[in-house]
């Protein structure tokens, strides 16, 4: 039997958290089967979907989701989606008069849209979007796994770098009429009437924005039997840091002993950005690690930035990506490959670990931010084994920094929480023949939870360790860009052979990731690096205005003196020495 499905709230606040959302759902949507001969799979995809019904009596499955966002942002969608569509104009005109029509042209929908609604309204894909001359027949509604299969079959079409402005161009699944909430009072794009500041968001959170968010939030709890928590996706930069920190303190009073995972997003860089811009956002970055740590059950920042300093090192490289950190994109598919991975513990089906105990298990002695690392994807050759691919490591961890903070390397963790999700096909123990001498240590165990957990062991051998083992890949359909190195197969192992000179490189429709959250010293020079950038800053003097609609003067220096007490939190007392040592001490005499 299924255990109980825990349900999920998902709330993304901000335009690089909706991007991020948007390949995360689509990934989840890819993984659907509605088939009742189909085994169950892994993941228990009702902890985050919700079962609903068109005005037609068709089934639906929509995420249990409240994206928001700014005016303007949406593009070709519908805030109220088109599922539960009356087909009509019901508006009535009372105006005896002449009536004069201004109407504006729509925004043009990108190829991949354009096939999506042709696909939705049960038409046939033209027979030059398919690799082949056979196409498939179509009679009445098209299922979502019919609409899967045969986008897969033009996945080579799209290529929307060039289309891609906002996360609608590339959603490829239906939302509640609920979902979406616009903040009508600033603007996605221009100067004018920006929400850039942390004051500014945290200022919303009153009068219609305020009954809005608890109107959806009654509707989606209310529908739950055992809601275990929120996951929050929320813009670390500009003023959704703000409007963040107050959505999950009313979540913390509201929901008392309900997880709440916050998972702050940063882009590696913003178009049109300024010095003065650059400035805000590394202060929108200090106070929204504070406030949102001090509201949730933890919390990640996830970013492929090399810093949240103005001026941070290159961008996190993967060996087999080639991904272009400029377009958000590409670099928010990356971050929702490893937040699939991150977020797998409670969502199983089997087995599953609440949000709380994620959280209990790493959030210790206030320590409420952990750092996320991520092998995107993990190198593992196919037909090889678990052993031979982390043998083949080395001396040196596979996982790069999802946070911005490098690790220590030198064996020091409070917590580690490793997911190995999408081995599906490979082994993981070795099968040398009896009587064979193992290579490594790794190729005499047992188990693939022996394995992992030795090879974590040989880094960390005294830290408290939980893993996660999950068969089933990322699935990557249409449109999850084509960012993976020409090493990779179909099913994203390395191949042993490589292509001859001037063969296509195969279409990637899956990859396995490996991915680990850590609680460590590792963040205190990180958070005592933020906490000396913005306390050098004498914000009176270079942003001004920044204080103007909060917070005030005594609540900043308030959340500095916050932030500089966090990073002590992670301060090694074993008599290990740390790197910024002498920087903490000078931060405790200011």
């Amino acid at each position: 039997m299924s255990s109980v499905c825990r349900e999920v709230i998902t709330l993304q606040l901000g335009h690089y958290s909706n991007f991020v959302g948007t390949h995360w759902w689509n990934l989840q949507d890819a993984s659907l089967s509605y088939d009742p001969e189909t085994p169950p799979g892994e993941i228990q995809s009702d902890v985050v979907f919700r079962e609903g019904q068109t005005l037609g009596g068709h089934v639906t499955y929509t995420p249990r989701l409240i994206a928001m966002d700014l005016k303007g942002s949406l593009q070709t969608l519908r805030q109220e989606g088109s599922l539960y569509d009356p087909g009509k104009d019901t508006t009535t005109y009372t105006w005896e008069g002449d009536i004069m029509m201004h109407e504006e042209s729509p925004p043009s929908k990108n190829s991949f849209l354009q096939d999506l609604d042709k696909l939705d309204n049960g038409e046939i894909l033209a027979e030059a979007d398919y690799p082949s001359t056979s196409q498939p027949q179509c009679s009445g509604p098209v299922s979502v796994e019919t609409v899967n299969s045969r986008l897969e079959r033009v996945q080579g079409v799209y290529r929307l770098e060039g289309s891609v402005r906002v996360w609608s161009d590339f959603l490829r699944i239906h939302l509640h009429p609920r979902t979406i909430s616009i903040i009508h009072q600033y603007n996605h794009d221009g100067e004018a009437h920006r929400l850039e500041a942390f004051g500014q968001g945290e200022a919303l959170l009153q009068g219609a924005v305020l009954e809005e968010l608890e109107d959806k939030l009654h509707f989606f709890v209310e529908e739950c039997d055992y809601l275990q928590g929120f996951q929050v996706l929320c813009d670390l930069a500009d003023g959704f840091s703000g409007l963040g920190s107050k959505v999950t303190e009313m979540l913390q009073d509201s929901y008392s002993g309900r997880g709440i995972l916050t998972w702050g997003l940063a882009p590696v860089s913003h178009p049109n950005s300024t010095p003065m811009k650059d400035i805000y956002h590394l202060i929108n970055y200090a106070l929204g690690m504070v406030h949102l740590a001090n509201h949730s059950s933890f919390f990640c920042p996830l970013t492929l930035r090399g810093g949240l300093s103005r001026h941070p090192t290159p961008h996190t490289a993967f060996p087999h990506l080639t991904y272009d950190p400029s377009l958000w994109y590409h670099s928010s598919s990356v971050l929702a490959l490893a937040l699939d991975a991150v977020t797998v513990p409670y969502r199983l089906r089997h087995n599953s670990v609440p949000m709380w105990q994620v959280a209990d298990a790493l959030a210790v002695s206030g320590r409420k931010v952990v750092a996320a690392y991520g092998a995107v994807p993990f190198p593992m050759m196919h037909g090889g084994s678990l052993p031979d691919a982390l043998s083949a490591c080395a001396d040196v961890l596979p996982w790069k920094p999802l946070s911005a903070c490098p690790e220590l390397g030198d064996s020091r963790c409070y917590g580690q929480l490793v997911t190995l999700k999408g081995f599906e096909g490979q082994r993981l123990v070795s099968s040398l023949a009896p009587g064979t001498q193992p290579p490594t240590p790794l190729h005499s165990l047992h188990s693939g939870e022996d394995v992992l957990a030795s090879y974590i062991r040989s880094f960390y051998p005294t830290t408290p360790l939980a893993l996660q083992l999950v068969s089933s890949p990322s699935k990557l359909t249409p449109p999850f860009p084509q960012i993976f190195s020409q090493s990779l197969g179909a099913q994203g192992f390395l191949q042993s052979e490589s292509l001859p000179p001037g063969c296509p490189a195969p279409v990637v429709s899956s990859v396995p990731v490996l991915t680990s959250l850590q609680s460590g010293p590792a963040l205190c020079p990180w958070l005592s690096e933020l906490h000396r950038s913005v306390s050098t800053l004498d914000i009176r003097r270079v942003a001004p205005s920044f204080l103007s609609q909060g917070p005030e003067m005594a609540d900043y220096r308030d959340a500095l003196e916050q932030l500089c007490l966090l990073a002590r939190c992670y301060r090694d007392d074993s008599g290990g020495v740390m790197r910024s040592s002498s920087s903490e001490e000078d931060d405790d005499d200011n």
